[in-house]
């Protein structure tokens, strides 16, 4: 595991602290047989205390938003490094962003990926796990630099985001070689995104994937609350990142939110979501509005993992599981051989590829 350790000196020293003791709770928790989850391995604990704390003392920091991103920022671990993925930023006239660009293809699709941090956050970690999904699928991703809140509201990112997918279009990118994609925030952007091309008369894509993704901004379900303590993000961080993406604005929780708009005729929607996290049951009520309205959409869950589990990358079965199915999927619905079968996870699906 490799550690990031940047920022002020004030920063660094708290964050190792917080580690510390993260590392010393599960420690004890396990030597007196209480797990948080028994099913979790000790790196994945550990990562979910640690990330959720540095997730509340950026909260409470927030008044200076700068300083909450520079705190959260200041140590982070990985579990892999991507030394074949190639990074390149956009250049002037271009769409603030990056591309990652794997030395082995596995595919001629690109991935045109929206980073998750509630819209308010694009850590060190976000950039990480774009190279993952680089490396791991095979294929070129462009993750915009989109901009964030509280400084720039709605529609600031939905902007940047049809912006960007008319880049990667007529970057030389057909459109039934794109796949949109995104995490968490980033894949309530991307589905945002989907559900706009009408208007902007733009081409579906291949393929749209909601990793984890936020479908409601405003309180859905008992998962929102109720998993809280087995998930890195909170549901109380849910409704203050809405609050900031409205920004004062008079608009409603549907306007804003993916649960509250049209996807027939858009293309297939492949979602992938983590039992334990607090997104979950407003994951299951957005996979059954889109067959509902007679979309294509697969959702498959890992009973006992949390938000984002894909960043421990090879490390985590079951993220080499998830990250598997997604490199299965895009091969499947850009035109290349192999199927994408249901699995044991699979919850839904209508998805015919």
């Amino acid at each position: 595991m490799k550690t990031i350790i940047q920022g002020r000196l004030s920063h660094k020293l708290r964050s190792m602290a917080v580690s510390a003791a993260c590392l010393c709770r599960v420690a004890l928790g396990r030597a007196l047989g209480r797990p948080l989850v028994k099913a979790w391995p000790f790196l994945f604990e550990y990562g979910t205390r640690y990330t959720r704390a540095q997730f509340n003392h950026a909260f409470r920091i927030s008044h200076d938003i700068a300083e909450s991103r520079a705190y959260f920022d200041s140590v982070y671990g990985m579990t892999e490094t991507y030394p074949d993925v190639s990074v390149r930023e956009t250049g002037d006239g271009e769409p603030r962003g990056t591309w990652f660009l794997p030395q082995t293809r596995h595919s001629d699709a690109t991935l045109l990926h929206f980073h998750g941090g509630g819209y308010t956050f694009y850590a060190g970690v976000s950039r990480h796990f774009a190279a993952c999904l680089a490396h791991t699928l095979g294929v070129a991703v462009f993750a915009p630099d989109y901009r964030l809140t509280p400084e720039h509201p709605h529609p600031a990112q939905l902007d940047d985001g049809l912006a960007a997918y008319a880049h990667v279009l007529a970057h030389g990118t057909p459109p039934e070689k794109l796949v949109l994609c995104g995490d968490s925030a980033g894949g309530h952007l991307a589905l945002m995104v989907l559900a706009k091309l009408r208007d902007v008369n733009l081409p579906k894509p291949a393929l749209t994937v909601g990793i984890s993704p936020w479908t409601d901004i405003g309180r859905r379900g008992a998962s929102q609350f109720g998993n809280d303590p087995y998930d890195m993000v909170q549901g109380y961080m849910t409704l203050q990142f809405a609050k900031w993406l409205k920004g004062g604005q008079a608009l409603s929780d549907a306007a804003l939110s993916p649960i509250g708009q049209d996807y027939r005729s858009l293309g297939p929607i492949y979602l992938q979501a983590g039992g334990r996290e607090i997104l979950v049951d407003m994951i299951r009520d957005f996979a059954s509005l889109v067959a509902a309205q007679g979309g294509s959409v697969r959702l498959d869950v890992w009973p006992q993992m949390n938000h984002e589990f894909h960043a421990y990358g090879a490390y985590l079965p079951e993220s080499r599981e998830a990250l598997a199915c997604l490199r299965r999927a895009v091969a499947a619905c850009v035109g290349q051989a192999g199927g994408f079968a249901p699995n044991e996870r699979t919850e839904r699906d209508s998805l015919s590829t």
